[in-house]
Parts: structure tokens; C-alpha cells; sequence
């Protein structure tokens, strides 16, 4: 979209506009001592130069004293703004001095004359008030104060040649070598600055580079060490109706439901793969997975398929509300975790899956209770890494449930989880 141009009068403001917020000189130093050197040098200089510049224009000048004291601390004082506006102090100060050069005027010089349009604290004031506008301010405004100093220094000369000893002239060669110094070490800090953010942002880079390499190595071994295996299971499986003969029904279709739930878990565990191999986890147009991903409707299914192992289950889902696709998710997760923990760890053990709406209708219950297990049926596994309960309160957690497990005083396991029917992530469903 083009912009429209500036006036000159808009240029002009934006000019002597201070450039970025009103922090302190050398305020982004790690170093405490550099942070507090700006405010040190003013209240020294002002210190100094508050009751020499009072003196000097009532003595040497011949100013009222009230006169002499009123212009002293406008052309003193604003070294303590200028720590952190300096534009703003150097504005007023070189306003007071403007004055007083012209109220000067209106008294004759006397035997000893005194340098004239500045006085000698002028001059070290503006001199210190330069250098603070080049540490900060941008290069066109530094260039419109050198010009207007040397504008007004060179109108005085003309109104009054003769009083005037070329101390100006000073003024301008060193304050604009002060004015290019600043100037310099100002664009200097700036591009460490962004160096530094720039070097943030490749860490970043790198540790994530890291993380994708590493998601990419476990999925290389998940591949290599369960997909082989897998694989195998369900050809042995297939293929044991043909090798074997004299099968009864019952057991070729108990390979077949081995079968399947071999050929199940590839395919979930390929769309896990898949995850991990994708760089982009957010999900780039035509990168993500567009399988649909299961939900409480499959539940009978792992149900059916958790009996076939040897697990008595008992199903209780009545009147379930259309839910939203994390918490669909999440309740079949969650469900399937306890289950498959009822098997590796109480296998034989009776339990009761039940997943019901809250009364109020805000939230979906899931509880997945077993008995204790047989005693003469030994556990598939005797210890555990504890990583399906981590993986069930993680899912609880990313739509912003509950989730209580623990052991039963009778004996047996209780896993219970309350899913919020309303998830930041998406609006309520219809």
C-alpha cells in the first residue's frame, strides 16, 4: 500500500521527535557500573557547572542575579534529562543559551571582554549535550542540531561581529566530531544488539535442528525394531491356517483377530512415524496426516478386541454428547492406555469401563476400573516405566481435565479422567 508523503512541516516535527522510549544511556550494558556511568558524569558536571555559570554571568556578564540564576539552571539542569532524553535537554538548554547570548547584548562589553555568543559553561554543557544526542538519536536529526547551533552561532557574528572572539567556531568542529563519535558508537551498539538477538535466534535453530534429528532417530528405530516384528506377527499370524492343518474354527479366528490387531497397531504406529518425521509440527498444507484419527466410537472395538486377550470388560456408554475431536481423542486414548495396563499387569482381572456425561453437561467422565488379578495367573510384566500414566495426564492436561489413578484398598487399579466438553483449542459443538 503507498504511503503518503510528508509534509515538510510533518518532516520537520519528526526530525526532532526523540527516537525510542525514554531508557538510559548505555542502558542495555550487562555491566552495572557502565549503566550507572551516565548519571554520575551529569550530577558532577551539573555540580560544577551550576554556581560557576551563575557567577559568571552575574560577574563577567553583568546579568541581574535573579536573571543570571533563572538562565543558569535552564542551561545547567537539563544534563540530568539528558541521561535519558537528550533531544529534549539539549532543546532546552540551547534555548537558554539562545537567551542569554541575546540578553548579553543589551550590555555593554566591559574592559575584559568575554567570549560571546557562549559562554565557556555553555560551551561545555552543549559539547556534553551533543555527545548524549549522538548516542542516541538518528543521523538527519543530528545533522539538523549541528545545523541549527552553527545557523544561530552564525546569525549572532553577524548581528554583532565585533563582540564575537570565534569561540563558536570551536563549538561546532568539536561538537561535530562529538556528534559523529556518538553517532558511531550508537550504530555500533546497535548492530551488537542484533547480532546478539541473531545469534539467540540460530541457538534456537540449532536446538531445534536437534530435537527433529533426534525425533528422526527414534523413528528410525521404532521402524527398524517394532514395525519388523510386527510385521511378522501378522504373517505368522495369516499364514497359520495354511501351515498348520487340522485348525479348529475357533483358533483360525483367533489368528485372525491377532491378525488385525497386529495390522492395527502398524497402521497407528506408521501415523506415529509419520509425526515424528514431520519437521513441520504444526502441520504444513499437504504434510499432515489426513487419516481420521480414532475416537470413543472405536471403544466396543478395543473392548472386543481386550476380551479376545482374556480380560473380562464391561461397557457402560450411555447417551454420549457429540464431542470435540481433542477430547475424542483423548477419552479413546485414555481408555486404551488402562486397558492395555489391565492386560500387561492384572491380566484376567474383571473391569468395568464406563464413560458417561456430567449431569450439568460440561464435562465427559471416563473411568476404567479392574479387580484385583488372579492368582494364578502370572502378570505379563512385573514392573513398569510408568510412561502410559505420563502419557494420560499429559492428554488430560492439553484440554484442561482431571485425571486421578491409584490402587484400590480391595485390590485392582482405578483410573478416572474428567475431559471439559469445551477446549480453548475449539469452539463448543453444536
Amino acid at each position: 500500500m503507498p504511503t503518503t508523503p510528508m509534509t515538510p512541516l510533518a518532516r520537520l516535527r519528526d526530525t526532532f521527535t526523540p527516537a525510542g522510549p525514554p531508557t538510559p544511556l548505555f542502558g542495555h550494558s550487562p555491566r552495572r557500573f557502565v549503566r550507572r556511568l551516565p548519571y554520575a558524569v551529569a550530577m558532577v558536571f551539573v555540580a560544577i557547572l551550576l554556581p560557576v555559570t551563575v557567577m559568571f554571568l552575574g560577574e563577567g556578564y553583568h546579568l541581574n542575579p535573579d536573571l543570571a540564576l533563572v538562565l543558569g539552571l535552564f542551561q545547567v539542569l537539563p544534563l540530568l534529562f539528558a541521561v535519558r532524553r537528550p533531544l529534549v535537554a539539549w532543546g532546552i538548554a540551547f534555548t537558554a543559551h539562545t537567551v542569554c547570548a541575546a540578553a548579553i547584548l543589551g550590555f555593554p562589553p566591559g574592559p575584559h571582554p568575554q567570549p560571546w555568543p557562549w559562554t565557556p559553561m555553555a560551551i561545555i554543557g552543549m559539547l556534553l549535550l551533543l555527545l548524549a544526542v549522538g548516542l542516541r538519536e538518528r543521523n538527519r536529526t543530528l545533522i539538523a542540531v549541528w545545523t541549527l547551533t552553527g545557523a544561530v552561532s552564525v546569525v549572532f557574528q553577524l548581528i554583532a561581529p565585533g563582540r564575537s572572539n570565534g569561540s563558536w567556531v570551536a563549538l561546532l568542529v568539536i561538537g561535530g566530531v562529538l556528534l559523529v563519535i556518538g553517532g558511531l558508537l550508537r550504530e555500533r551498539a546497535v548492530t551488537q544488539r542484533a547480532l546478539a538477538e541473531q545469534e539467540t535466534i540460530s541457538e534456537a535453530e540449532r536446538s531445534r535442528r536437534t530435537l527433529l534429528e533426534e525425533r528422526a532417530r527414534i523413528a528410525r528405530e521404532l521402524h527398524d525394531v517394532v514395525a519388523h516384528h510386527m510385521s511378522v506377527i501378522t504373517v505368522q499370524a495369516d499364514s497359520a491356517p495354511y501351515r498348520v492343518e487340522g485348525l479348529p474354527d475357533a483358533a483360525r479366528e483367533e489368528f485372525a483377530s491377532i491378525a488385525a490387531t497386529a495390522r492395527e497397531s502398524l497402521t497407528e504406529m506408521r501415523r506415529l512415524l509419520g509425526v515424528l518425521r514431520n519437521e513441520d509440527t504444526a502441520g504444513a498444507p499437504g504434510t499432515a496426516d489426513r487419516t481420521p484419527q480414532p475416537g470413543v466410537e472405536r471403544i466396543p472395538q478395543l473392548i472386543e478386541a481386550t476380551v479376545r486377550a482374556g480380560v473380562p470388560v464391561e461397557l457402560s456408554m450411555p447417551g454420549l454428547p457429540a464431542l470435540p475431536q481433542a477430547v475424542d481423542l483423548s477419552a479413546y486414548r485414555i481408555t486404551q492406555e488402562a486397558l492395555a495396563n489391565v492386560v500387561r499387569h492384572a491380566p484376567g482381572a474383571a473391569t468395568r469401563v464406563s464413560l458417561s456425561p456430567e449431569p450439568d453437561g460440561t464435562g465427559l467422565v471416563v473411568l476404567v476400573v479392574n479387580a484385583a488379578p488372579e492368582r494364578d495367573t502370572p502378570p505379563l510384566e512385573t514392573g513398569g516405566t510408568g510412561h502410559g500414566l505420563v502419557g494420560m495426564r499429559e492428554r488430560v492436561r492439553l484440554v484442561g481435565g482431571t485425571l486421578d489413578t491409584g490402587p484400590l484398598p480391595e485390590g485392582g487399579f482405578r483410573v478416572a479422567a474428567r475431559l471439559p466438553l469445551r477446549t480453548e483449542e475449539e469452539p463448543p459443538t453444536a
